[in-house]
């Protein structure tokens, strides 16, 4: 099953999906310029071989709801998300308002 929800920041609205599959759940909270997600996500891959592309993204792993991503510390940031500030320990609900 997919849910989609609006999350309202003083910057903006974002979205919050959860997708739920088997023995698993991917989470992520998305603004246009860019995103934060569960442990599935793979900062190494969009740094190296996506690169060109300057992705926004951070993850956080251990988190099994929307509201654990947003509280908890990002464990991994995209080089380009990185450059504007975003940073490995910052809570995902500080970066996704740095997204806006």
């Amino acid at each position: 099953m997919i849910d989609v929800q609006p999350l309202s920041f003083p910057e903006g609205t974002a979205l919050a999906i959860t997708v739920r599959l088997p023995k698993t759940t991917l989470l992520v909270v998305t603004t246009e310029k860019g995103y934060i997600m569960c442990g599935a996500l793979d900062v190494a891959l969009l740094n190296q071989k996506l690169a060109d592309r300057q992705i926004l993204a951070g993850r956080a792993v251990g988190v099994k709801t929307i509201q654990e991503l947003l509280d908890a510390p990002l464990e991994s940031v995209t080089t380009a998300a990185e450059a504007m500030g975003i940073t490995v320990g910052m809570k995902g609900r500080e970066a996704i308002r740095k997204l806006f």
